[in-house]
């Protein structure tokens, strides 16, 4: 699915138009080094559980999906979730006591196939927009944010959660 030889050369992919090519380049970076993250890994791994209140593999692969299926309504469609899609999304944008009760038993199969479905829409949406799109200017929070930013902030929470998986793993092998 990605080339080693292209994952490093930022702003060229194949197909891609103008200031997409960046983003584009840095989310396939990410996301290459989140899929080794979890490479050869276990049911029993992907749903271990450290702490009480802690998130196992699984909740944060799903959170992954879930931030950025809810950045494709926020930016796509300017909306938030509709009641069908908070059922299936808010545990793992949640990463609760529910999550961690219904987010298990899922092989990684499951998360590959779940963060490569988002993923898919989100490139395919990316190739209808023109570099405008990125710049424009939305409310977020208590400020402005270019929507540029707001997938910037996609991959950068992918990021933080992909160090959080090498550290469970780690804690996974010496329990």
């Amino acid at each position: 699915m990605y080339e080693w030889n292209k994952l490093l050369l930022v702003g060229e992919q194949d197909g891609v138009k103008g200031d997409f090519n960046t983003l584009i380049s840095m989310m396939n970076y990410v996301r290459y080094t989140t899929l080794e993250a979890i490479k050869d890994i276990s049911v029993e791994e992907l749903d271990y559980l450290h702490t009480p209140t802690g998130n196992t593999i699984g909740m944060l692969l799903t959170h992954m999906a879930g931030v950025e299926y809810w950045y494709q309504l926020n930016t796509f469609e300017n909306r938030d979730l509709n009641l069908e899609e908070e059922v299936k999304w808010l545990p793992g944008l949640d990463l609760d006591d529910h999550a961690r009760k219904t987010i298990k038993g899922n092989d990684a199969d499951y998360y590959i196939n779940l963060l490569n479905s988002v993923r898919e829409e989100t490139y395919a949406k990316f190739n209808a927009l023109s570099d405008e799109w990125l710049y424009e200017q939305t409310e977020f929070g208590r400020a402005k944010a270019t929507n540029y930013f707001k997938w910037f902030h996609v991959f950068e929470d992918e990021i933080n959660h992909r160090g959080q998986i090498r550290m469970i793993r780690k804690l996974y092998k010496n329990a």
